[in-house]
């Protein structure tokens, strides 16, 4: 499948050879990290990618963690990418995680946003179910805000998915997501790291202090897997730290590309 994306040249020439993947997370985009992909190209050519039913990216019924590491590797071959770095948010991570399990020792580094190498269950029914409703009864965002805070009470998480809606030419409103192919895709998130060598890439797994998403027991599962990572805390954080947390984010990546 081939892959939007939005690219963002490299500032340092002396750099210029080395490129990093941006993979968000789920319902995300390669929208919500125009500010990392600017600041990360100091350092790299920046390819910040939409996975698939995500973005400007094809949508398909097949929504897996395999499938989309198929598509990361079929990007960098058509890209012709070396000297590369990934790094990874949520689903995005996972996926991120997958592709350097199953290419040993082709990343030159690995970065991995509030998430471990572990089954987590799909619980985000409310999440679909707030995109699901017909929105040609509706005349304005904030009446399909209005509406979708039955699902989703957080305004936060509503503004996040609704940076997916777009209005057409005539007016009408869409989702650029494949709502109901994400939604038929329940099991996502498991059975992905089972009976997997352990990757020897340089890694940094940056979480989130107050994340849900992160247990003690995944510390030690993220060391036996990715014994070459670092694991580094942003404290009070939660699962979007590259937004809530953004300057703290960034000293964490800055101290980790400076090392390399």
């Amino acid at each position: 499948m081939e892959l939007n994306f939005k690219f963002y040249q490299c500032l340092d020439k002396s750099n210029s050879l080395d490129s990093i993947l941006l993979l968000h997370g789920l319902f995300g985009s390669s929208k919500n990290w125009v500010s990392v992909s600017k600041h990360l190209s100091r350092y790299f050519n920046v390819y910040s990618l939409d996975l698939r039913n995500h973005g400007d990216s094809p949508h398909s019924n097949i929504h897996t963690i395999p499938e989309m590491a198929k598509d990361v590797e079929e990007f960098i071959q058509t890209h012709k990418l070396t000297n590369l770095h990934i790094l990874g948010h949520s689903m995005g991570g996972l996926v991120a995680m997958y592709f350097d399990l199953h290419h040993q020792n082709l990343l030159k580094s690995l970065v991995i946003q509030d998430i471990a190498p572990r089954n987590y269950p799909f619980i985000y029914e409310n999440e679909i179910a707030s995109m699901s409703f017909d929105l040609s009864l509706f005349r304005s965002r904030a009446e399909i805000d209005e509406k979708m805070k039955e699902y989703v009470p957080d305004s936060f998480i509503r503004q996040f998915l609704q940076m997916n809606l777009e209005r057409t030419l005539d007016g009408k409103y869409v989702w650029k997501l494949n709502v109901n192919g994400i939604g038929k895709s329940d099991r996502v998130f498991l059975e992905q790291f089972e009976n997997v060598s352990p990757s020897q890439t340089k890694s940094l797994f940056l979480l989130g202090g107050s994340s849900e998403y992160i247990t003690e027991s995944d510390r030690k599962l993220i060391g036996n897997l990715f014994p070459n990572a670092r694991l580094e805390t942003i404290p009070e954080g939660g699962h979007f730290i590259h937004f809530t947390h953004a300057t703290n984010f960034l000293a964490h990546l800055d101290s980790f590309y400076n090392r390399l």
